[in-house]
């Protein structure tokens, strides 16, 4: 691990506004917050551009971005000691440990900017908005709980907009292009450092927010794989 990754290590351990694996928080993130407003997470936040600037925006809500690289992470936490925003933090912690963390109904809503789009077909089950993954956020999201994909990968958009319709999710918005609308939510305008790196090449951005508003049966999950390969047998 290089110098400057090993000093942002040490350097978080001594942040208020950064727990690495907390215990007994489920349900006490209002102790931490000092306050009853509305929790939002940033999953897989990496430098916590999301988290960060939704914070700047709305003073009245909470803000936590997740990830497991401490390093990352304290780009963010840094930020927001600067400029004293108290209704940001951040977790490190890994995603799929999530509710070891917040109790049912903490959460009410749910970013994930630019994640690994996992785009082997074998890797199905790393993707964020696999129902693996949907049914941990359904566990602690509240019931009219939202959930917000941002991502530059076209095979993420396609595959987490296959699962809205398999398993019959309220779907809210689906933007194709996120940025040729012209009246897009100020949320969407944050930038994060993977976007800038437009990694996929797609030259768009895809949005996607729906709701968890039904069970997510585990039987569908063998379904949900062979339409994917059959959609798509170069990527098994």
């Amino acid at each position: 691990m290089g110098q400057k990754k090993l000093i942002r290590f040490e350097a978080i351990k001594s942040f208020n506004n950064v727990l690495e694996y907390p215990e007994n928080m489920q349900g006490n993130w209002h102790t931490h917050f000092n306050n009853n407003n509305p929790i939002t997470l940033e999953l897989a936040c990496g430098k916590g551009e999301y988290t960060v600037g939704l914070a700047r925006m709305y003073s009245n809500r909470n803000f936590i971005g997740i990830d497991i690289k401490g390093n990352r992470i304290w780009k963010g936490a840094k930020t927001c000691l600067d400029e004293n925003l108290t209704n940001a933090a951040f977790l490190r912690t890994e995603i799929d440990k999530i509710t070891n963390f917040f109790a049912t109904n903490e959460v009410s809503e749910i970013w994930i900017t630019f994640p690994d789009p996992q785009l082997r077909l074998s890797k199905l089950k790393k993707r964020l908005t696999h129902p693996k993954f949907l049914r941990l956020y359904q566990q602690i999201l509240t019931k009219e709980g939202i959930i917000n994909l941002k991502t530059d990968s076209p095979n993420l958009y396609n595959f987490t907009k296959t699962v809205i319709d398999l398993y019959e999710l309220e779907l809210l918005v689906d933007y194709d292009n996120a940025y040729s609308n012209e009246n897009i939510a100020e949320e969407l305008k944050i930038k994060t450092h993977y976007e800038s790196l437009d990694i996929a090449q797609s030259n768009r951005i895809h949005y996607l927010q729906f709701k968890i508003n039904k069970p997510l049966p585990v039987e569908l999950d063998e379904k949900l794989k062979a339409i994917l390969f059959e959609q798509n047998p170069e990527q098994a």
